[in-house]
């Protein structure tokens, strides 16, 4: 599996399909959700390295993300 940020949207809106058709737990949903707290803190991490080394991107967040069709590339534009 290949675990990025897509991934985590996935399972915390299938913890809230299951909270709303009774299928799973306010407890078990309370620990995916202190968990993905977690992933996305350091994610946050991720971004702040990102930005201090200009680095291009991070596999959590852009890894296996192609551009829509017809779209050919990305300007980024930074405030230094």
């Amino acid at each position: 599996m290949n675990e990025n940020i897509d991934t985590l949207r996935t399972h915390l809106f299938d913890a809230m399909k299951g909270l709303k058709d009774g299928s799973m737990t306010v407890e078990k949903a309370k620990a995916m959700s202190d968990i993905a707290q977690t992933i996305i803190n350091s994610a946050k991490v991720e971004v702040d390295y990102i930005k201090a080394t200009d680095a291009k991107g991070s596999g959590f967040l852009d890894k296996g993300q192609e551009l829509p069709k017809g779209i050919t590339g990305v300007t980024v534009h930074k405030i230094k």
